[in-house]
């Protein structure tokens, strides 16, 4: 008799139940456990807070915020970059039942009001600038066109108003509002950034974000004793849930070294901070590993940490666990749309699935890889679509449910339009996105399993890989490669490294050698914009003009 064979399908069981409260609450029970203990560090502001304080602090902005006539569900936007005024607006808007509105901050200004006027914020509070960019110029260019837009607050100049602001209102009035809250009320939109179209208003509520960072915090096993630091930006979920709510509800200190990512401030706040964690997408690590003062560091105190945001790549893992003590390091997999993280690997996972796959499936969640033409779940070992569904998927795109319908299905599955592999122990891998698989002349090239490869030369300090326009072969496999410092490679010299030792028809045909990749502000390598260029550069506009069914 022939067993059929194990489909690609896992649920997360656990014994630690969900958190049945808002952000609010969480944040309160945490206070009254770890009071004196420091909850938020910003170095670049010479900031510290206890909870305490930031409790009290946030008690003062949303007193303020009521006095600004800010109800519940009415959404209140923050635009700016990582600063202590960032993490108490979260948990300010969270304790008054408002929707916080996350604005990335390299948007212009035709993305700034799209997102204003889509997601119909009322009150902005934002930032000088940031880099070179005067963001208050930008406000008051599109403040005409946005006209639900009521109040506008600079954190540089109006922070104190604000705070002072709530001295009009009592705190029996926060009381009762904070009292009317339900867990499932959203309390956050977050932008996804589509490669096409105009971006979608993922919304989360209480118990999306809450309950994903305590349990991050839990497979990380923090503890009051943890420091974490946080180089990601906030208005992002690595930065606000990953980082910040996997902290505070678990008593741990959030360390935040600078407004944005700088290889030398990490290092150095691991340093000075004791930091006992450190979180980052693989460009971020691969920027530390490479950073000429690396060996000036002593980061001995590091435990663990997470990647994640984007494929992590085998060898920096290992140097990650070996160069920077980070022993007990984890990958996260997720999406904005659920909260965000599906899988994770376990501290204890074999090293082999710790380096190689995005873990198993988190608690209270399932997970299955489905067959993308026909939804059938695929057998073990099979590649499909990764789809999520639980506790942690999305109420909805904000204003959009025809998006929303194509995203999660009628049982409740969010399609994440990642390619995923699921091996006999129930551990993940991703193998691409079902746009970026390469077809050539009929073969399947996972773009992941090449960069895979090439990450293995000892010169390759980060590669990319894409699918180019080809007549012969409908796409051809294109590979941009960033060296190691002071280390040449010629396209000569990889294909030889990669000849005999993956499929001839995996080898890259086209190379094409660089000092970064065009980026999202979260480090997510833009791979549409990639595939531009070289068209471009390669002269492979007729072969890209055929069309296909």
């Amino acid at each position: 008799m022939t067993h059929a064979p194990v489909p690609s399908y896992v649920h997360g069981t656990s014994t630690t139940p969900l958190l049945g409260e808002t952000i609010g609450q969480n944040l309160r029970r945490t206070v009254e456990q770890y009071g004196d203990r420091e909850a938020l560090v910003v170095v670049s502001q010479g900031y510290r807070a206890t909870y305490r304080q930031l409790w009290d602090t946030t008690t003062q902005v949303a007193l303020g915020l009521l006095a600004l006539g800010v109800e519940k569900g009415d959404r209140v936007g923050i635009w700016s970059p990582n600063r202590y005024e960032w993490v108490v607006a979260q948990y300010a808007t969270a304790r008054i039942g408002a929707i916080l509105v996350n604005l990335n901050p390299a948007y212009r200004t035709s993305e700034l009001e799209y997102a204003l006027i889509q997601s119909g914020v009322s009150v902005l509070l934002y930032s000088r600038g940031f880099r070179q960019t005067d963001y208050r110029a930008m406000v008051e260019e599109v403040r005409p066109r946005c006209p639900g837009l009521r109040v506008t607050m600079v954190l540089d100049d109006d922070w104190q108003l604000l705070l002072s602001n709530g001295k009009h209102v009592s705190e029996r009035t926060l009381t009762d509002r904070e009292a009317s809250l339900q867990f499932d009320d959203p309390i956050n939109i977050q932008y996804t950034s589509g490669t096409t179209g105009f971006p979608k208003g993922a919304t989360l509520s209480h118990h999306n974000v809450l309950n994903n960072g305590f349990f991050i915090g839990e497979a990380l096993r923090y503890g009051p004793r943890d420091r974490v630091c946080i180089p990601v930006p906030f208005y992002h979920c690595f930065g606000m849930v990953i980082g910040n709510l996997a902290c505070t509800s678990h008593g741990a200190t959030m360390v935040i070294p600078g407004e944005a990512f700088d290889a030398l401030a990490v290092l150095q706040t691991v340093q000075a901070e004791r930091c006992t964690s450190l979180y980052g997408v693989p460009t971020m690590f691969i920027a530390e590993l490479d950073h000429p003062r690396f060996g000036e560091f002593d980061l001995t105190s590091l435990r663990t940490g997470v990647m994640a945001g984007s494929p992590c790549p085998v060898e920096v893992m290992k140097q990650v666990q070996s160069r920077m003590n980070m022993r007990e390091v984890t990958i996260c997999y997720g999406m904005t749309e659920t909260s965000p993280v599906s899988t994770q690997s376990a501290l204890d996972d074999p090293l082999d699935k710790r380096v190689s796959t995005v873990g198993r499936v988190h608690p209270h969640l399932e997970v299955k890889v489905v067959d993308p033409d026909t939804g059938a779940v695929v057998p073990r070992g099979s590649p499909g679509e990764l789809c999520t569904r639980g506790y942690s998927v999305m109420l909805g795109y904000w204003e959009n449910p025809q998006a929303t319908a194509t995203a999660v299905d009628k049982a409740g599955w969010m399609h994440t339009g990642d390619l995923a592999t699921m091996d006999e122990d129930g551990y993940l891998r991703i193998v691409g996105r079902i746009k970026d698989m390469i077809i050539r002349g009929g073969e399947n090239i996972y773009p992941r399993e090449v960069e895979e490869f090439l990450h293995t030369h000892p010169g390759v300090s980060e590669a990319q890989v894409i699918g180019v326009p080809s007549k012969k072969y409908g796409e051809e496999v294109m590979a941009w490669v960033k060296t190691k410092p002071g280390v040449t490679l010629t396209a000569e010299e990889l294909t030889k490294h990669c000849t005999g030792r993956i499929s001839t028809y995996k080898v890259p045909r086209y190379w094409k050698f660089v000092d970064a990749f065009p980026m999202t502000v979260t480090g997510k390598v833009q791979k549409f914009r990639m595939r531009e260029v070289s068209i471009a550069e390669l002269g492979l506009q007729d072969a890209a003009d055929i069309k296909t069914a």
